[in-house]
């Protein structure tokens, strides 16, 4: 049993602080969709600041969109003081299996840092793992499998989130499959890197991170699919998103669909 409400109103009573080292593309985006959760967020990367800040908070999410040298030593910088701190991090690793350098860094950071989540598209994921050519910038070519997950998940030592049609994720003994979501989410800029941020959130309330994963993604999708209902195209489904992120309220949880094995 998940109890979605529960922790959604846990997330509204503490407003957690999470600290984003967030891309500049979607940086607004993710910072509003944290709100409307009732989190509180933080967007700082300078690393002169990011360890004093990642050692305050209540959950630090590491997104490489927009990355180069200085970006990579924030991110190192950041996630030891969390990892310190006792602090759960969340990974995303945009464009990982695009170039070099993005694979490189996803590899250190997960090396160096304490991982909880690792959360990606199945090009990006599946580059993890070992499988070529599924990744065309920033986009998936393919979808992956919960198997794909469940080795992500032992062989890094995290919880391992896949986005797409369908959401995979596992920590390694324990698989869940999403089916929420609606397909207009691919032509909103950065909607995955905003799915991190809700279940950065959840994970300030619930230490069982494929539990909070799911609830992030069912939150957030079920948002979405109430939202394109009242939507003529993908930037009012963005504003809407917001909104009914915003008013989520018990009953939107009949609508999750969600298979749980293990």
């Amino acid at each position: 049993m998940i109890n979605y409400w529960d922790d959604l109103q846990a997330i509204r009573r503490k407003r957690p602080l999470v600290h984003h080292l967030m891309n500049y593309v979607v940086m607004n985006d993710a910072a509003n969709v944290t709100l409307a959760v009732g989190a509180s967020p933080i967007m700082a990367h300078a690393r002169e600041e990011v360890e004093e800040l990642a050692a305050k908070a209540d959950v630090l999410y590491i997104n490489i969109g927009t990355l180069d040298d200085r970006w990579v030593e924030s991110f190192i910088l950041a996630g030891k003081a969390a990892s310190r701190n006792n602090v759960p991090v969340l990974l995303d690793p945009v464009g990982a299996g695009a170039t070099r350098f993005r694979t490189e860094t996803v590899l250190r950071i997960l090396d160096e840092v304490e991982v909880g989540v690792l959360k990606g598209n199945g090009g990006e994921m599946m580059a993890l793992a070992g499988v070529a050519g599924m990744i065309k910038g920033v986009d998936s070519l393919g979808e992956a499998s919960p198997e794909i997950a469940e080795r992500l998940a032992r062989e890094y030592g995290v919880t391992a989130v896949i986005t797409g049609p369908r959401d995979y994720v596992s920590d390694g003994k324990r698989v869940a499959i999403v089916s929420n979501g609606t397909p207009m989410l691919q032509y909103i800029t950065g909607s995955g890197c905003m799915v991190g941020s809700v279940i950065a959130s959840f994970m300030a309330v619930n230490r069982d991170f494929l539990i909070a994963s799911v609830e992030g993604l069912v939150t957030f999708e079920i948002a979405a699919e109430k939202a394109e209902r009242k939507s003529s195209g993908p930037a009012s489904l963005k504003v809407n998103l917001i909104d009914e992120l915003y008013n989520m309220k018990p009953s939107d949880y009949e609508m999750a669909r969600v298979e749980l094995r293990g």
